[in-house]
């Protein structure tokens, strides 16, 4: 007779509690498996490939599935190798952007909702940057201060950070007329304290769900920047910039532009759906219908 342990019961626990999130929420647990997917390949990348810069004419043009997985470019070099090294920069844009335009957006929708002295001010800043065309602000950015992986998320991060701090700024606004904040106020609460005990809590899950279309957002910007040779530099690899060098090759290597295409859609619509999934989740009207 077979004896019981709590590891069984535990390992019980966590395979119903799996299957009920997936039953509830599968889009955030299939795009959260996509997402990790792509995440170890790009971390594991030179375990699992071979130098993304390095090149020999003999092999060019090589086609996939033969001595080369994902073929080769008119340079001979590697196209799995430059795809799954060029996750690595376009992961980790997509990832810093959302990060620091999330807390930059945060702040500015934080006292610009709460405090209407610096309203006027601040909104009128961020509509200013909302005028100028994502794409045209951020290739000005990185013509003034150069083409690196840092300016790159700077130069991305800032046209992202007025559409975070409007966000925020419209959730503060109807926050801030709460009986629970206004009886806060009446007793003498310092803003601070109201800012970080009432107001705060309340904007985290619409600026969580914010930061995934910020971090989708991200990839493509910088995928677009270096197709048209305004991202990383070239011997940077990323997905934009692999598929940039392949287009005058298209129709003799289509592959080139093929691979780093599909792993580019395959995270971005991870990320989206991710984004809608942790929506339904966090509004509480949505999560009651789904139970």
């Amino acid at each position: 007779m077979s004896s019981v342990t709590i590891a069984d019961f535990t390992e019980g626990a966590d395979k119903s509690r799996f299957a009920e999130a997936f039953r509830r929420y599968p889009t955030v647990v299939v795009g959260a498996f996509v997402l990790v997917v792509m995440v170890i390949i790009a971390l594991i990348a030179p375990l699992i490939s071979i130098d993304p810069v390095k090149f020999n004419p003999i092999d060019r043009l090589n086609k996939p599935f033969t001595e080369f997985l994902f073929g080769t470019d008119h340079l001979g070099r590697d196209i799995f190798s430059r795809t799954v090294h060029g996750g690595r920069v376009s992961l980790v844009i997509g990832f810093s952007v959302a990060l620091l335009a999330s807390i930059l957006g945060l702040f500015v929708g934080l006292v610009s909702g709460y405090v209407r002295a610096v309203d006027a001010v601040l909104m009128r800043i961020m509509d200013g940057l909302m005028a100028i065309p994502e794409i045209l602000l951020a290739i000005a950015l990185i013509a003034v201060t150069g083409a690196t992986i840092q300016n790159v998320i700077i130069a991305i991060t800032v046209p992202e950070v007025p559409r975070v701090a409007r966000l925020v700024r419209s959730i503060v606004l109807s926050i801030r007329e709460q009986p629970y904040v206004e009886a806060a106020v009446s007793i003498g609460t310092r803003t601070p304290k109201i800012i970080l005990r009432h107001v705060l809590p309340n904007t985290m899950a619409p600026l969580l769900v914010q930061a995934t279309y910020v971090c989708a957002s991200a990839v493509i910007t910088e995928a677009l920047l270096g197709f048209i040779g305004a991202g990383t530099p070239p011997e940077i690899p990323s997905w934009g910039n692999v598929m940039a060098e392949g287009r005058r090759f298209f129709q003799l290597a289509p592959w080139i532009i093929f691979f780093p295409g599909i792993f580019l859609a395959t995270t971005v619509l991870a990320v989206n759906i991710i984004g809608d999934g942790l929506r339904d989740m966090l509004d509480p009207r949505l999560a009651r219908q789904m139970k």
